[in-house]
């Protein structure tokens, strides 16, 4: 791993927690709801948050469809039990495919679009539920690339993980303890079968993170990168995705007719 994406696991931590902490107290909540995958990024998520708020202030959600990979689900429910903490099972197969039949010439990104936004209801109508903010499970790799669904795995109230690289969120997840076999399974989101992060990308996350950080992080130019040795169809492929997939990262544009907009301005 590149050096300069080496962090101080445990002062990382000690910060997240308090962050979810007292967000979550300063919404005037006590409670986070997560979708949990069994993958990496919201097992981790679900472990900060139960260092942060306890247990009891901690709902997974399991949320498979009928083409998921069984093994997601038996670690999900593997760290429901390690943590302790509540967890309700939700098959969402029932719910998305009416509209798979209406539209049946759906690719297969779409159809993964259509049950990212399905689980983001389910989380948000158990946030009603349970008066408890739904907490994201996303990371600054898959945010920077446009790697999401817009409504969908991309909706919460707070993202702790979404300043950290795909690369740093492995060194948290080894410090708080995460189970090797979740740290060593391959990333993906698992809307189809046999799906993985990185061949649906094309390249690793650990080859991304480094000139990421460099480009975003540090603000190297073309020619900077060049020296570093990437090679220029890379960083423009890496480039382009930043750049066409920022109307993803920030809140609706509202055109502005008063003095104080609501949203920029509003505090």
């Amino acid at each position: 791993m590149s050096r300069e994406l080496l962090i101080n696991p445990e002062l990382t931590a000690r910060f997240l927690k308090d962050f979810i902490a007292n967000e979550v107290k300063k919404a005037g909540f006590q409670r986070v709801v997560i979708g949990l995958s069994g993958g990496l990024d919201s097992t981790t998520t679900a472990y900060l948050a139960a260092n942060s708020l306890g247990p009891e202030g901690v709902c997974g959600l399991i949320m498979p469809y009928k083409t998921s990979d069984p093994r997601s689900e038996e670690d999900a429910l593997l760290m429901v039990e390690k943590l302790g903490i509540d967890h309700l099972r939700i098959d969402i197969t029932p719910l998305v495919e009416p509209l798979f039949r209406a539209f049946p010439q759906m690719d297969r990104v779409r159809r993964g679009n259509v049950m990212a936004r399905e689980r983001m209801i389910i989380l948000y109508d158990q946030s009603k539920e349970r008066e408890a903010l739904v907490l994201g499970a996303g990371n600054k790799t898959e945010y920077l690339l446009g790697y999401t669904t817009l409504w969908g795995d991309m909706a919460c109230a707070l993202a702790p993980l979404g300043d950290l690289y795909k690369s740093q969120v492995y060194q948290l997840a080894a410090f708080l303890g995460v189970p090797e076999r979740i740290r060593q399974k391959r990333p993906s989101a698992d809307l189809w079968a046999g799906q993985t992060d990185e061949e649906e990308l094309g390249f690793t996350y650990e080859k991304v993170d480094t000139l990421l950080y460099f480009m975003v992080d540090k603000s190297y130019i073309f020619s900077e990168l060049k020296e570093l040795g990437y090679k220029r169809e890379f960083v423009r492929d890496v480039f382009n995705r930043i750049q066409t997939t920022q109307y993803k990262r920030r809140l609706p544009l509202i055109a502005r007719l008063s003095e104080r907009k609501i949203d920029r301005d509003f505090k």
